[in-house]
């Protein structure tokens, strides 16, 4: 049976936790906001040192800072410290985004920007509105959540383009045949340039060219303030302070009356 006590908050309480989740945006921001062009890596917590995996994220990192990007972890042991790692150890910046959990997460030694948060939902968004492109390796449900949620934002337009990359062919290659198969052809709940989204390989130097690439050709500095030349394209394609696209506001019943 559960610990937790699902007993309703008073109004206070809420109103004042606005002030702690901007408090939360506006540090993030700040901080964030210098850390230059990153790519977001992510995988489990429960990799060691020695285990391939790990191994393999050391080497992203390094790759990475090598190129002059920044790495963007969350912070904790596993994957996160190998990626940390291999930034620090590569001279570039090593960022980590810490989270508050139930069961206290060990910051890794390896970060030279740390950052702290309470909530999920602000954390993830400074690792997509600073991130050019991202790599994950194998992991749990949080790996999964991040994967996900990039490709989301990046199919539906809400996110400018970045390169996706998966390391670890073992691990992935299934969950891809799923999405082929059910999601695609069996269920058709995705396009066929979906299927293009991201890239599984087991080279770190592929995975971090690929991104590299993609971003230098884009040439759109994701998670930075607009230019003017930007500001006067039409709203809809300008990004918003969390770093996705302002869209088209939906239409509702009123404003469609009288229309096809």
């Amino acid at each position: 049976m559960s610990t937790y006590e699902f007993a309703p908050q008073p109004a206070a309480e809420d109103t004042w936790r606005i002030f702690r989740i901007m408090a939360e945006f506006v540090e993030g921001f700040e901080v964030m906001s210098r850390v230059g062009p990153a790519i977001s890596i992510f995988g489990s917590a429960r990799m060691q040192p020695g285990d391939r995996y790990y191994d393999l994220a050391v080497e992203c990192g390094r790759l990475i800072a090598q190129r002059g990007y920044s790495v963007i972890t969350g912070g904790g042991p596993g994957i996160m410290e190998a990626a940390n790692k291999g930034a620090a150890e590569g001279g570039g910046k090593s960022v980590g985004l810490n989270i508050a959990l139930p069961h206290e997460q060990e910051p890794n030694a390896y970060q030279n920007v740390m950052l702290d948060f309470h909530y999920f939902f602000v954390r993830k968004v400074m690792f997509v509105k600073y991130a050019v492109g991202m790599i994950c390796l194998p992991g749990g449900f949080g790996t999964l959540d991040e994967f996900f949620e990039a490709m989301t934002l990046v199919q539906t337009g809400k996110a400018p383009p970045m390169a996706i990359v998966l390391i670890g062919t073992e691990f992935w290659n299934p969950l891809a045949n799923w999405i082929r198969t059910t999601m695609f052809e069996r269920h058709a709940c995705i396009s066929p340039q979906d299927l293009d989204l991201f890239l599984i390989t087991d080279e770190p130097y592929l995975a971090v060219n690929r991104i590299c690439e993609f971003y230098e050709k884009q040439g759109v500095p994701t998670g930075i303030p607009p230019t003017t030349e930007e500001m006067k394209r039409h709203p809809q394609e300008r990004l918003t302070a969390e770093g996705t696209v302002y869209g088209v506001p939906p239409m509702s019943a009123r404003h469609r009356k009288g229309r096809p």
